[in-house]
């Protein structure tokens, strides 16, 4: 019955992880027809975020009601400050660049962001590695191969791979295939941008959670601040009222899906998914998002795939592994330099029963 339940537990991980990358994937490729059918880049997020913080505002309410420590000052401006960098900043670059590139181009992007935490942290000191041992290696050719690929995506294009599903080009001017190019490369910009903005709001947060450690009410209060952030933007960006008003089923099913799918379900899956396989086991999976997107967005959108994009997500992708590799090996030997230290304190007889418990099953 023990293995039998394990298993059971084993398969519906798997489950779970696979249905939170097509949520993923459905929200590249639902953000991107909001913005082909003319959904505004502010009204968007302002939308999702509403919804967002209408859902998860009354959980936490609820359930962290006795677990909230008092509110002060330099927590408000903490979390203001968290809601800049992981909303506002996040949101906005990821839809720029998603604008002037394409679904996959931008799920393939994402797949930097453990690097660059990476090397966030240890230019701020949270983050400790020698090149001398495996892991800290492995981390250090990580983060140089996500960077060199995020590089290649932006600054070399490349030649078509399906030739067949290249728009004709006849009549396309020198210029406007100038200007094609120049905005594919300011949409690698913005993306660096969502990806940098991204890891800064993860290496921030990990002091905030320490002194506000209800995570569904630290959400929930970023989310606030995000939303008052875009208002205050839309103020001055967003004056034309008739670009607020949702005008089809399709805006409305992309708004939905995007505050109620990518911002909800998403959150409480990828949560309850770290806490039963770990952080670096879900992560694992996150390169499937990519080849989901890329399947995805050439069947809806008939985008084209090319050279230069493919290379760069290969780097990207090997950088990623290397460097959750080198975090798990970490992790491993820092328990088992701390082992001899408990070892006298544990019944020897219990310790038959039990065995270490690795973030990868």
């Amino acid at each position: 019955m023990g293995k039998e339940s394990l298993l059971s537990d084993n398969v519906k991980l798997l489950l779970a992880l696979i249905l939170l990358q097509f949520c993923f994937s459905g929200f590249h490729i639902v953000s991107r027809l909001a913005l082909n059918i003319g959904v505004s880049q502010i009204v968007y997020p302002v939308y999702r975020n509403l919804i967002a913080l209408l859902l998860l505002g009354p959980a936490a309410y609820f359930l962290e009601k006795n677990e909230r420590p008092p509110l002060t000052i330099p927590l408000l401006v903490q979390f203001f400050l968290l809601a800049l960098l992981g909303f506002t900043a996040n949101q906005g670059f990821y839809l720029l660049g998603l604008y002037y590139t394409s679904p996959t181009f931008a799920s393939a992007m994402q797949n930097s962001v453990p690097a660059i935490t990476f090397v966030m942290a240890s230019a701020l000191r949270l983050e400790k590695f020698n090149i001398t041992e495996r892991d800290g290696l492995a981390k250090v050719l990580g983060t140089i191969a996500s960077i060199g690929g995020a590089t290649v995506i932006t600054l070399y294009k490349g030649p078509p791979l399906f030739k067949n599903m290249e728009h004709t080009q006849v009549d396309v001017s020198t210029e406007d295939m100038a200007k094609n190019t120049q905005n594919f490369t300011w949409g690698c910009i913005y993306l660096l941008g969502h990806c940098f903005s991204w890891a800064a709001w993860m290496v921030f947060q990990a002091p905030v959670v320490k002194k506000y450690p209800a995570k569904l009410s630290l959400t929930s209060f970023t989310c606030f601040f995000g939303l008052i952030q875009f208002l205050v933007i839309a103020a001055f960006v967003e004056t034309d009222l008739e670009h607020w008003k949702i005008q089809s089923g399709e805006e409305i099913f992309t708004i939905l899906y995007a505050g109620i799918v990518a911002s909800g379900i998403v959150v409480a899956l990828q949560t309850w998914c770290i806490q039963k396989g770990g952080p670096v086991f879900v992560a694992v999976f996150q390169p499937m998002q990519t080849l989901l997107v890329a399947i995805m967005a050439t069947l809806i959108f008939k985008d084209q795939l090319y050279a230069g994009g493919i290379i760069g997500a290969i780097l990207i992708m090997l950088g990623l592994y290397l460097v959750l590799w080198g975090k798990n090996r970490e992790k491993k030997e820092a328990k088992q330099s701390e082992a001899p230290l408990t070892e006298p304190l544990i019944d020897p007889e219990s310790r038959v029963k039990g065995g270490d418990v690795s973030d990868i099953p």
